[in-house]
């Protein structure tokens, strides 16, 4: 494996955290731990979305990526917007409105009555004009028995969002009791971020991309430029973004991109997926039992909360 060349800046892509602020303590450790100190203090890092549900402290992971500009002021920190953080953003009124004028409950008939019986939608104090995904985020899906599924409040597993804020799951208090630093961190996020000059190791040695982080990936069947668009717009005119909410149509790399020598990573599909410049890190899905990982490039290097290190806390 071929030298890290100084002026080759440290990326480190962290996978989704999903309210597991015990694991983000561990791994943001390991991570200092393992690479150079010099190197790390100037990294550019990339989280890749979901900060909220699942997990138990979803208050206190924000908190923890909104101190870390200050703690360190010479790494840019990137936060991408998650599919759960999109459904959390809906419920708090945070989306902004739709590009093309309509409003956000025009879109309820396009996703159908029977999905907002089947998945509970969220019915209370200010639901009637919010995007259908704030309704799914804050509804109440009920178990069934037999399916082997078990939801936690809703189909997004929301209910320890409203728990760590000590509200109870669906309610309208949460809007009130979020802090305005965090509002203001869950409205900023950004939907796609492209970065030239990143370095990464190949079979080849290292060579420079260009690297886009988007939380789910690209459609094969439509121009990334069109996509990319969409994202930069925030365009919530969209009942289903596919590039933050879909699976099996977003986890290739688009061939136009191929040909470009662009890196893609992103988390949301509950793997840790390595194929050339596509790169999924997600390792844990959100699951108590599974790891939060990251990767360091260029080189490839995979860190986990579950690594040991002696490395001191943050």
């Amino acid at each position: 494996m071929s030298e890290l060349r100084d002026e080759h800046r440290l990326v480190i892509c962290i996978g989704d955290i999903h309210g597991y602020y015990s694991k983000l303590k561990n791994l943001w450790r390991n991570l200092k731990f393992q690479t150079n100190p010099s190197q790390f203090k100037k990294a550019l890092i990339i989280f890749l979305g979901d900060y909220c549900d699942k997990g138990p402290d979803t208050n206190k992971v924000i908190d923890f990526l909104i101190d870390l500009p200050s703690k360190y002021p010479n790494q840019k920190h990137v936060f991408l917007l998650g599919n759960h953080d999109f459904g959390f953003s809906a419920f708090l009124g945070l989306l902004p409105p739709p590009c093309d004028g309509s409003e956000f409950k025009e879109g309820w008939k396009e996703i159908g009555v029977c999905n907002e019986e089947n998945e509970g939608w969220y019915c209370g104090e200010g639901y009637e004009n919010m995007h259908f995904h704030g309704r799914r985020w804050a509804g109440m899906k009920l178990n069934k028995e037999g399916t082997g599924t078990q939801y936690k409040g809703s189909v997004y597993n929301a209910a320890p969002t409203f728990e760590s804020y000590q509200v109870p799951h669906g309610s309208a208090e949460l809007r009130k009791v979020v802090p305005d630093d965090h509002k203001k961190f869950i409205a900023n996020l950004v939907w796609v971020h492209e970065e030239d000059n990143v370095w990464i190791e190949s079979a080849e040695g290292q060579k420079k991309c260009k690297l886009i982080a988007v939380h789910a990936g690209f459609q094969q069947n439509k121009p990334v430029e069109m996509q990319l668009k969409l994202l930069k717009s925030k365009d919530t005119s969209k009942q289903w973004l596919k590039c933050i909410q879909d699976k099996d149509s977003v986890w290739d790399m688009p061939e136009e991109l191929k040909e470009q020598s662009t890196i893609v990573v992103s988390g949301h599909h509950g793997k840790l997926h390595i194929d050339e410049l596509r790169l999924i890190i997600d390792e844990g899905g959100g699951r108590q039992n599974k790891p939060l990982a990251a990767i360091i490039l260029p080189s490839m290097k995979i860190v986990r909360d579950t690594d040991f290190s002696d490395g001191n806390q943050i």
